[in-house]
């Protein structure tokens, strides 16, 4: 490790702790050359997971992206903050364990992840998402959604 002060790079740990949730670990060092502490920090570097869109093209996966989406489609629904939370978070969880070890998903995985998410928590955001997850371009697509809903609400 690099002193800040003189640049040496020869160094001794003095103290080692590992943070609450263990994804990060402290080290208290001394140059060996000038005697200044410091102190520097090791964490785990994940690697991205990589979506695969429709056209092929790859790109970085972003969250952000999945709860603008249901933000729209929640709207004016009086469905509360928190269960917008929790639902984000089972949609990252299953994005995650569907990514893998390769960390590559298919945006059509991450969209219908999201709508199983959505129908355990409103029916109508389920619909206004696939509305435009699933481009619904005529009327009929719209109402062939909305009576397989109802039908399998009845049964």
């Amino acid at each position: 490790m690099k002193c800040p002060r003189c640049a040496s790079t020869d160094d001794k740990v003095l103290e080692s702790r590992q943070n609450k949730d263990g994804s990060s670990i402290r080290r208290r060092r001394q140059c060996l050359n000038c005697g200044y502490r410091f102190t520097s920090y090791e964490k785990i570097e994940e690697k991205p997971i990589i979506v695969i869109k429709k056209d092929g093209s790859e790109q970085p996966f972003d969250l952000r992206k999945v709860e603008r989406g249901i933000r729209v489609s929640t709207e004016k629904l009086r469905i509360s903050a928190e269960t917008i939370d929790r639902l984000l978070n089972a949609v990252e969880d299953e994005v995650q364990e569907m990514a893998g070890h390769e960390r590559r998903i298919t945006s059509r995985d991450i969209g219908e992840a999201t709508l199983r998410q959505l129908y355990k928590v409103s029916k109508v955001a389920y619909v206004r998402f696939a509305a435009v997850y699933r481009e619904f371009n005529d009327l009929d697509k719209f109402i062939a959604e909305i009576e397989n809903i109802a039908s399998s609400v009845s049964s």
